[in-house]
């Protein structure tokens, strides 16, 4: 963040944080970027509120990446995911 500051690299510190600190901290992160048009924004999101057993949020977090992403195996990806906290 000192050398190269923005949102992406922002939401990539949030995920590395979700990893040594936990979810919830890493959550409140991604919370207060704006990156409303990028599908990773909102997988990221997603995985997040999976973790923390927030699955009716996590579900719509991966429906917005889904409608958002334009890889056919990312999209394949996160339909998964989302199957896993539909279900």
């Amino acid at each position: 963040m000192a050398i190269a500051p923005g949102a992406l690299v922002a939401l990539n510190r949030a995920v590395a944080v979700a990893e040594i600190e936990g979810p919830e901290l890493a959550l409140r992160l991604v919370d207060e970027l704006d990156l409303p048009r990028y599908h990773l924004f909102h997988a990221v999101r997603a995985d997040l509120l999976r973790r923390l057993a927030r699955h009716t949020a996590a579900a719509t977090a991966y429906r917005q990446a889904i409608e958002l992403c334009t890889n056919a195996r990312e999209r394949e990806f996160l339909e998964k995911q989302l199957a896993s906290v539909s279900e």
